[in-house]
């Protein structure tokens, strides 16, 4: 016989449990959830229209966390439906004991469940979920955590009031009004949450010059995020210049490779014959007489291979004439087959030796380094960029500083790294954490850094490359302008390397940014038509008809595009070059 008393306690304490996971079912993105690799698909999913999909790589096991407020000392049930191998569910912060479950294998949605009672203050517990290394993508629906509610109240009001107050080339200052029930504030920056803050007044830092930006404020408490506030804009001013004679280039400029010592299908190109459209001639290549050695010379393709190739001083001359008429011309170091690697101190020395002659016998204006394949790896031990380890990359910062000190500001310093050791950092770095990674991974970046504010020009080669994951969690492949925008808004808004939040590699310059696309279908893997080009830089340089990229940012002043070559884009009538023309006026 039942117990009236029991039973209508039990139907209280059965009403008094909610669902206080937010978006468990993922159907609004990620939003309530911090992913370290994860995006929504709309299959498989077990209910509604979407479920995670995240990937573990490397050191990273692929985990989406919730932070949840909770009541002290309570009962609480997790639970969720997983499929693929090794997936996890469990909390952490609990106040009592942090618990977990898991299956090794669902080929088909598997409901892992666990519980747990919170501690005497505790208030907010995190859930998660996540795989196991090197085990391939899970998926995960219809998260919840049911228990006792927290009556938070309402969220406040939205802020007003908001201003811009002193506004630099890297920063702006925002203030408000206060908001009556505020326990904090977040700021908007082009849509994107970049900071918050306990008072009414906050410094959005880490901007680019000469470029626009929008922003917003919301008012927080226990009880959510207020809507935002109105929006105001402001752009920030020019900066001092780049380094290494960036002032000297055109406000946009068009940089390309002339096939300088070797013939191929692309044939041969007089230098006298490179159009005034190209402002930044790098002569390809310059390579080392052994991977080790750091002796670097440049060989002009003998006419026996290149019947057309103009005499010695004929090539000299025709570089003064585009000197005078406002180009630059580079000695490239590298390219896929030069393999140069700075082991030694004797080896760096002798590169900057052998460079400068070349620089001194042709009268040239700089270096572009072109390093491929495996000029740099990164030690296991070296793990962050900001203070390297590894000697061919601390004796390649070394050399090129010496290099930049020897012949002054006017010197053109340019790097053309693959997606591969650049964009590909935000996701791994050198060996990882726990070793298995490609030692190349992001191996530019301490590079890149070092040389920040010598550096005149960065084109990653945006072509030959695999997939890479951008700053939206998603993979983007070659072959269109979301590939170019997701890639460059990398490097102009700045990204944290191999997931660290911590260490994050700060966004360079728009003028010391142009993209390297391919000229034709000849020349490399990932050319776009005139149209998706136009279409990339429409999106970058005035935020107009973007794909499914959102770029963080607006940057009028991008300096332009870089092309492998100038010789495959004659091959090619020239369509490159003159869209170019078209484009910039």
């Amino acid at each position: 016989m039942a117990v009236p008393g029991l039973v209508a306690l039990s139907s209280s304490a059965r009403a008094a449990d909610a669902d206080l996971a937010r978006n468990g079912g993922f159907e609004s993105g990620l939003d309530g959830w911090t992913c370290t690799a994860g995006a929504t698909v709309d299959s498989p999913v077990r209910s509604g229209g979407s479920a995670l999909k995240a990937t573990p790589a490397g050191s990273d096991n692929a985990q989406c966390s919730q932070t949840v407020t909770v009541k002290p000392d309570a009962q609480y049930t997790l639970s969720g439906h997983v499929r693929g191998a090794y997936v996890y569910l469990g909390a952490t912060g609990t106040g009592t004991t942090d618990v977990s479950t898991w299956t090794p294998s669902a080929a088909d949605w598997q409901q892992l469940s666990t519980t747990f009672r919170t501690g005497a203050t505790t208030t907010k517990v995190t859930i998660y979920t996540h795989g196991w290394y090197g085990t391939g993508a899970y998926y995960a629906d219809d998260l919840s955590l049911t228990g006792p509610g927290v009556d938070a109240g309402q969220p406040p009001a939205a802020p007003t009031g908001l201003r811009t107050g002193t506004v630099t080339s890297s920063t702006v200052g925002l203030s408000w009004t206060a908001v009556g029930g505020a326990t904090g504030y977040a700021v908007y920056r082009d849509g994107a949450k970049v900071q918050t803050a306990t008072g009414t007044s906050a410094t959005v830092s880490g901007l680019s010059p000469s470029t626009a930006y929008s922003f917003q404020v919301a008012a927080t408490n226990d009880a959510g995020e207020s809507a935002r506030s109105a929006t105001v804009t402001a752009t920030t001013p020019a900066g001092p210049g780049g380094g290494g004679g960036s002032s000297d280039l055109p406000t946009h400029a068009l940089v390309g490779y002339l096939h300088a010592s070797f013939a191929n299908g692309a044939g041969y190109t007089r230098m006298a014959d490179v159009p005034d459209s190209w402002d930044v001639i790098d002569l390809a290549f310059g390579e080392p007489t052994s991977t080790t050695s750091g002796d670097i010379r440049f060989t002009r393709c003998p006419v026996t291979e290149c019947p057309t190739a103009e005499s010695d001083a004929d090539f000299k001359a025709a570089i003064k004439a585009k000197q005078a008429a406002g180009k630059k011309v580079l000695i490239s170091i590298g390219g896929q087959n030069g393999q140069v690697q700075l082991t030694t101190a004797a080896a760096r020395d002798t590169f900057v030796s052998s460079v400068s002659k070349i620089i001194d016998t042709y009268g040239l204006d700089g270096l572009d380094i072109d390093f491929e394949g495996h000029s740099l790896s990164l030690d296991a031990s070296d793990t962050d960029f900001k203070s390297p380890t590894t000697p061919v990359v601390v004796n390649l910062i070394s050399a090129l500083k010496t290099l930049k000190a020897k012949y002054g500001s006017k010197f053109v310093l340019s790097m053309a790294p693959e997606t591969f050791f650049v964009q590909l950092g935000y996701q791994y770095y050198g060996t990882g954490k726990w070793g298995g990674q490609d030692p190349r991974a992001g191996a530019y970046l301490p590079v890149i850094h070092a040389l920040r504010d010598d550096l005149t020009l960065l084109h990653v080669q945006d072509y030959n490359s695999g997939s890479i994951m951008g700053l939206d969690n998603q993979y983007h492949s070659m072959g269109g302008a979301d590939f170019h925008v997701a890639m460059t808004d990398m490097l102009l808004t700045g990204f944290p390397v191999a997931g660290d939040a911590g260490n994050v590699f700060p966004p360079l310059r728009p003028d010391q940014i142009a993209i390297g696309m391919p000229a034709t279908t000849n020349a490399g893997n990932g050319y776009v038509s005139p149209s998706e080009v136009d279409k990339a830089l429409d999106c970058l340089t005035k935020k107009a008809g973007c794909g499914s990229y959102a770029p963080h940012g607006t940057w009028p002043g991008l300096r332009g595009l870089m092309t492998w070559s100038v010789n495959w884009d004659r091959f090619g009538g020239w369509e490159f070059s003159r869209n170019f023309d078209a484009y910039f006026g």
